[in-house]
């Protein structure tokens, strides 16, 4: 019997170096920090190029440019999966790299492109980021010792949060860097342009460390078919709808906290600012605490995922109930910190369902979900309150609700454990990566 030791055997060149690893996790950051920091100049600057279309239609284009970025993830993320599958990962996230830059720099001239291009520049950025999006964990799971993966994917997560967090401080930086340079005489710049060379500088330092750090070979195949096929696609399916229905209640239980300043006079923008913030941290915090305590390791993914969705369904009641602020924030926390357990969680496990030749796939696929999930919410969260108001937050809850169930009913669904079809039992040997 030479099956059983062949399947626990684990290569040893497989594992990515200290550099490799944060070179790969600062490009999640960057194009996270990217976004981040443009959109909220958006208004300010498409302004002057409609200045007789008024106010209204300028916030109708910032809606569209953002729904156009989201598409251009929507349709890249499984095209550049599928791909990275066929031609290597690490050529993928380059071209992906390149594409990034190329499409922010005709930004800088945008009366020259005239809208019909900034909006082409839009959506060649959101397609370009989803080579970067799931192409990132596919590689690092694919290199990765299933005992490490989860802290490398919690990781993953913190970086992208900390990229979102540092876009509006990219805005800071950049009009200081401004002042500074107009004070020693070097000339007047305008900061959303210096906001976008950064961010296009950023992103080729990032080309150029992936380009000379990534493995050169993929690792050898270690037996795809000891992993039935039987129930993979199943399982991945599940993992991509749970994506998508947390992504919808998330982007959805955001831009409530963003209309509540309409409907409570006593809620100031800074105050709803402070929310956001609040709710980024308390993810961040959860992804901490995922990376430095190894729960992935130790828990079962189903029991991690079933915990995120009570504090999540939890949050969002206390939050269509709240009768004061202090309540408010209690309920952001909850619900901020629920979603914040399920979704490192689901990438895991869908890591570890999908066969190593379709990992790109895989995670292109969980991408898309998202977005798709994150485009829904937000258009359905904003006829939702404008009808039912507070009480919004109740409905965001049901697909977590339902999902939940299917938790309990259908524990097969999220299971990424296998028993090959000739063998009562398996030791938990890692699947192949």
């Amino acid at each position: 019997m030479t099956n059983p030791p062949r399947i626990e055997r684990q290569p040893t060149s497989l594992g990515l170096g200290a550099w490799q690893l944060a070179w790969l996790a600062a490009a999640v950051f960057v194009v996270s920090a990217g976004y981040g920091a443009l959109m909220p100049l958006l208004p300010a600057w498409l302004a002057p190029l409609m200045a007789a279309d008024g106010q209204a239609e300028v916030a109708r284009h910032v809606g569209l440019l953002s729904g156009l970025y989201a598409a251009g993830v929507l349709v890249g993320a499984p095209l550049w999966g599928l791909v990275s599958d066929r031609w290597g990962r690490g050529r993928i996230l380059v071209i992906g790299l390149v594409g990034y830059v190329t499409s922010l720099l005709p930004l800088l001239w945008p009366d020259w492109i005239g809208l019909a291009g900034i909006y082409a520049s839009r959506g060649a950025t959101g397609f370009f980021v989803a080579a970067v999006v799931p192409v990132v964990p596919a590689l690092v799971a694919e290199h990765t010792p299933q005992d490490q993966r989860a802290r490398r994917f919690a990781w993953l997560g913190a970086m992208s949060l900390l990229g979102f967090l540092f876009g509006p401080g990219l805005n800071a930086a950049a009009a200081q860097m401004s002042t500074t340079l107009a004070s020693v005489g070097a000339g007047t710049f305008d900061p959303t342009n210096l906001v976008i060379v950064t961010s296009a500088a950023l992103g080729a330092l990032m080309m150029l460390g992936l380009a000379t750090t990534l493995p050169r070979v993929a690792p050898a195949a270690v037996d795809d078919n000891i992993q039935p096929q039987s129930g993979d696609r199943r399982r991945t399916m599940a993992l991509w709808g749970l994506n998508g229905a947390v992504m919808f209640v998330l982007s959805g239980f955001e831009l409530g906290i963003v209309l509540q300043g309409q409907q409570h006079p006593t809620l100031s923008s800074r105050e709803i600012s402070l929310m956001f913030a609040e709710c980024s941290l308390v993810m961040l915090g959860v992804n901490a605490l995922l990376f430095f305590t190894g729960l992935l390791e130790r828990a079962a993914g189903r029991g991690v995922m079933a915990a995120g969705l009570v504090l999540a369904i939890a949050g969002l009641a206390m939050l269509a109930q709240h009768r004061s602020d202090g309540w408010m924030y209690i309920g952001v926390s909850l619900t901020a910190a629920g979603t914040g357990l399920v979704l490192p969680t689901i990438s895991y496990l869908a890591a570890g369902a999908s066969r190593r030749r379709r990992l790109g796939a895989t995670m292109g696929g969980l991408a898309a979900a998202a977005g798709f999930g994150q485009t829904l919410g937000s258009a359905a969260a904003g006829w939702l309150f404008g009808a039912v108001a507070q009480f919004s937050f109740a409905w965001l809850a049901l697909p977590l609700l339902a999902t939940l169930g299917t938790l309990i009913v259908r524990p097969a669904w999220w299971s990424t454990e296998s028993q090959p079809p000739h063998s009562p039992r398996v030791s938990p040997a890692p699947l192949p990566k």
